[in-house]
């Protein structure tokens, strides 16, 4: 056993020092070689940071939200369907709520326009911890709204505050900033204006009898699920969406975005692969003359193929870490500024993220099996057929 040790230690020792007499090419392939883990691992990490970025976000969140549906599209819902919902033990309390789309065609972008009674929510004393400055509308009083940060900055207006929306009957309806959000929370409020729920019902000009959708707030959370199912046997012709459905539906978009880009990327990673395969497979002449001079000096084809399979380990593992851990720091501290816009969507406000990667053994276990095998493969393999020719033959060619 010591004897065996001995000899891979000595065999590790030749690698080395054959990597570092080729070191500039060495090297070159190594940067190359990160550059792709790189954007792999980026986009694993992209992915895992918005998967658990979002189930923080949702975790306040309604537990139950019911909308009615017709003809497959979503339709206001009657106010009457909230004291049906009173009737169901184990509802703590039902908020409705208005919420919507205004357009703005300064900036050309979107704006979530959400109207609710706040003090009806089991945690509406807190939402004014939320804010970087003001406060949230108090029951009865109109005319004032929370702006996102972001919204804050494109709607350009520093010191004032007072700004108006037109209602579709193109009327101008004025508000005042109470408050404006603060920037730690821009994943959930960059594009967000709330205001009072009658406030919200001008705008997009609702009945006063009908809402959006109805918010259902559980007092025990095991029980979500099987409220949910007594509330759509109750209110046939609604949609009955609970907290974890739209988890599972976050983690689904990015899975599927990011598994896009991965089969894009794979590509890189191919091409990467067939040129590591034609350099193993045409060795400079010194090389095979130092295959052959191994040969004659007592060395079997086992130890070369075990000596380049060192040298392709140390190449790809190096390339894998420093891969790696450009990828987290482009993730954390550069806020993953080259891929966000794929995975986040076509809004022109775009939260400021402040991901943290939710690193598994797994992610990089899968990291590793789709980058460094398949260089390792396309290293050790033509460098046993480069092996197995006769020691006389490598000499003279």
């Amino acid at each position: 056993m010591r004897q065996f040790i001995e000899k891979n230690f000595n065999i590790l020792d030749y690698a080395l020092t054959s990597l570092w007499r080729r070191k500039f090419k060495n090297i070159s392939v190594m940067v190359v070689f990160a550059l792709v883990i790189f954007l792999l691992a980026s986009f694993q990490m992209v992915t895992s940071a918005l998967t658990k970025t979002a189930a923080n976000s949702l975790t306040q969140a309604p537990d139950i939200t019911v909308q009615k549906m017709s003809a497959g599209r979503q339709e206001a819902i009657p106010l009457a369907y909230l004291e049906k919902l009173k009737g169901i033990f184990g509802i703590r309390t039902v908020v409705p709520r208005i919420w919507g789309y205004y357009f703005d065609e300064k900036n050309l972008a979107n704006y979530t326009v959400l109207g609710l009674e706040t003090w009806e929510m089991p945690t509406g004393n807190e939402l004014n911890l939320t804010l970087a400055e003001g406060r949230f509308p108090q029951k009865n009083e109109t005319g004032l709204v929370v702006l996102g940060h972001a919204v804050h900055q494109a709607l350009d207006l520093g010191d004032r505050k007072v700004l108006s929306f037109f209602r579709p009957d193109l009327e101008l309806q004025s508000f005042k900033v109470a408050g404006i959000f603060s920037q730690n929370l821009e994943i959930l409020t960059a594009d967000l204006i709330v205001m009072n729920l009658e406030d919200a019902r001008q705008i997009f000009t609702i009945p006063g009898d009908h809402v959006t959708d109805l918010c259902v707030y559980v007092g025990n959370p095991v029980e979500i699920n099987t409220i949910g199912k007594k509330i759509a046997a109750l209110l046939p012709g609604t949609r009955v969406l609970t907290r974890p459905q739209i988890l599972k539906t976050y983690q689904m978009i990015f899975s599927w975005r990011s598994g896009f880009a991965s089969v894009c990327l794979l590509s890189a990673l191919a091409a990467f692969a067939i040129l590591a395969w034609g350099k193993a497979s045409g060795l400079a002449p010194e090389e095979r003359r130092e295959i052959a001079i191994l040969k004659i000096l007592g060395w079997e084809t086992a130890d070369v193929l075990v000596i380049r399979f060192w040298e392709s380990f140390v190449v790809s593992l190096l390339a894998f870490i420093l891969g790696c851990t450009l990828a987290y720091i482009h993730v954390v501290f550069f806020e993953a500024t080259l891929f966000s816009p794929v995975l986040l969507g076509w809004s022109i406000i775009h939260p400021k993220l402040q991901l943290i990667p939710d690193i598994k053994f797994a992610d990089l276990l899968l990291i590793f099996c789709y980058s460094v095998l398949p260089y390792m493969a396309a290293t050790v393999i033509p460098a046993w057929r480069c092996a197995i020719v006769r020691a006389d033959s490598a000499m003279h060619n």
